[in-house]
């Protein structure tokens, strides 16, 4: 099979629609090339929380959040530590994407129907001092519908396009090279796969029924990352933290094996920072799985003491929430995959959430009343409770004794009398307003916060207390997520060989390019960036595309 279009774009989630719906609007055809049946549609970010980094917007400033560019640049590049020479281009996309963040972003996504949830929350609070990692103020824009209702807009209008014979997508296509000629990409060619009625984010067969070859004056490498494919991850595991887990969950569907970054290498793209990664340390074992090892990752408040698998608790500043990285490296030089929040009904009903659209019916079906009674609830959500009732990772108990016993019996590593000490010197300094606890005096700061008091961080008090019970313990796993480099790129989302030239006709969006540059976040990212990042890059690729083709 044989077909041609003005820019071919490879991978069909929100970077890609995005630089098609740009394509669109400069009056070019598009063809989108994407190896998954129709249901997985929108990849990814059909499956996230919907979270957005802006700065200082409408939304902040309501909730007395005072915001800036130059707070926010502080809290990116001190969690970024670009240290590389590759990182040249990785810093002016952490520029360009702060302006955007600080400037237009909110209104062009208002002006395609986009809407926010009217509380910001706090995501990735980071490290102990004004020049370290985190955002200092909240700065998590949670979007009406959250996943789905970002990709909506976009997807919409593609499926427009398609109807009116603009746009075509070739679902089950699986793309194995991009073509080159006298050093320019014309395109791409692979194998066309069986039909599969497999639902979104479910395995699909990998059964070869043809070939195809698809011709245009440029490319776009928008196939995400590898968090599904655990072998390369560990391959490529940073040896800065150590040997790799053992044991992962996975925090994305299997298709997101990293595959095309090999044929974009192929092609002649400069592949940079592959050593950075962004996995989460609080994931918990899916009981309704969709693809293989699913994990959900929990979205905690400040106030569960957080254990390693041994008892012993985390040091100051690994609190819930504060750094997902200097987490991740402290848990596995404790030379084990786990560990432990121990926490209380009271905790659980106002602190946890669960990442993702499905996780959150209220947010996503954006249903005022199931969302009062997230505010006005005695319980967890419905989905939080399901999970504390069917988890396998969940315990919970009448009394320290019984969670204790519970949780050995899960991890024959644990030590149960340092476990009853860390529980017992924790609850015995709440007796007071004042303290020497880092943890207890971070949980009293977060409620200063308006936002935080209403719905994320509980009444500080004694896990212990029979009338906050009943007691919990969370078993908690590392979750695969984020590549955060890839494909080197240019502002205009170029992909750029290993000289530093573009390669003609190729370029790259999203997760493949490490959302921007081959890596915009360097090592650490501050969340709300991840959809930010495919909308940005994929908004750039697609506008250059256009003049360019």
């Amino acid at each position: 099979m044989t077909d041609a279009a003005d820019a071919i774009i490879v991978g069909a989630g929100l970077a890609g629609v995005v630089a098609a719906c740009e394509l669109l609007d400069a009056g070019k055809r598009v063809l989108i090339v994407e190896q998954e049946p129709e249901a997985s549609f929108g990849g990814q970010a059909w499956w996230s929380f919907g979270g957005m980094f802006l700065v200082d917007s409408a939304e902040q400033r309501r909730m007395g959040v005072k915001d800036s560019l130059e707070l926010a640049r502080q809290d990116w590049f001190g969690s970024a530590g670009f240290d590389r020479d590759e990182d040249r281009w990785p810093r002016a996309w952490a520029e360009a994407y702060l302006q955007f963040a600080a400037g237009e972003k909110r209104a062009w996504l208002r002006e395609r129907g986009i809407r926010f949830f009217p509380v910001v929350g706090w995501a990735e609070r980071g490290g102990d001092r004004a020049t370290s990692h985190g955002n200092s103020v909240p700065r998590f824009h949670i979007t009406w519908g959250t996943g789905p209702g970002v990709l909506d807009p976009f997807v919409a209008q593609v499926r427009e396009a398609v109807a009116t014979g603009r746009a075509r997508i070739a679902f089950r296509h699986r793309v194995d090279r991009i073509e080159t000629h006298d050093g320019a990409v014309t395109g791409v060619s692979g194998a066309v796969l069986a039909p599969d009625a497999a639902e979104r984010g479910a395995p699909s067969n990998r059964e070869a029924v043809g070939d195809f070859t698809f011709t245009a004056g440029a490319v776009l490498v928008s196939s995400g990352g590898i968090g599904g494919n655990h072998d390369l991850v560990r391959a490529q595991w940073p040896e800065r933290m150590g040997p790799p887990p053992t044991s992962m969950l996975s925090g994305v569907p299997a298709h997101v094996d990293g595959r095309m970054l090999g044929i974009a290498g192929d092609a002649g793209a400069h592949l940079i920072n592959g050593d950075r990664m962004w996995h989460y340390v609080e994931g918990i074992q899916n009981h309704s799985p969709v693809w293989p090892r699913h994990g959900i990752r929990i979205l905690p408040g400040p106030s569960s003491l957080w254990l390693d698998a041994t008892g012993r608790r985390l040091p100051t500043p690994l609190f819930p929430g504060f750094d997902t990285i200097g987490t991740l490296e402290h848990i596995l030089k404790t030379g084990h995959d786990h560990s432990w929040f121990i926490l209380n009904q009271a905790i659980l009903k106002k602190e946890f959430a669960l990442s993702g659209s499905e996780q959150n019916p209220d947010l996503t079906g954006k249903d005022v009343r199931l969302l009062a009674q997230r505010l006005q609830r005695g319980r967890a959500t419905a989905p939080v409770e399901a999970f504390k009732e069917r988890g396998a990772d969940f315990i919970v108990a009448e009394s320290v004794r019984e969670l204790l016993e519970g949780m050995h019996a899960a991890s024959g590593v644990l030590d149960i009398e340092r476990v009853r000490l860390e529980l017992t010197a924790r609850d015995r300094e709440m007796a007071n307003d004042f303290t020497k606890d880092a943890q207890i005096t971070a949980i009293r700061q977060a409620r200063h916060y308006r936002g935080d008091k209403l719905l994320r961080v509980a009444t500080p008090g004694p896990i212990a207390d029979p009338k906050d019970g009943p007691l919990i313990a969370v078993k908690l796993h590392i979750l695969t997520r984020k590549s955060l480099g890839g494909i080197e790129t240019d502002l205009l989302g170029r992909a750029l060989g290993a000289d530093g030239a573009p390669v003609a006709g190729l370029y790259a969006a999203g997760e493949a390019s490490g959302f921007g540059g081959g890596g915009v976040h360097g090592y650490r990212a501050l969340e709300g960036t991840f959809l930010g990042g495919c909308v940005f890059s994929g908004r750039a690729a697609g506008r250059a595309m256009a003049a360019a083709v």
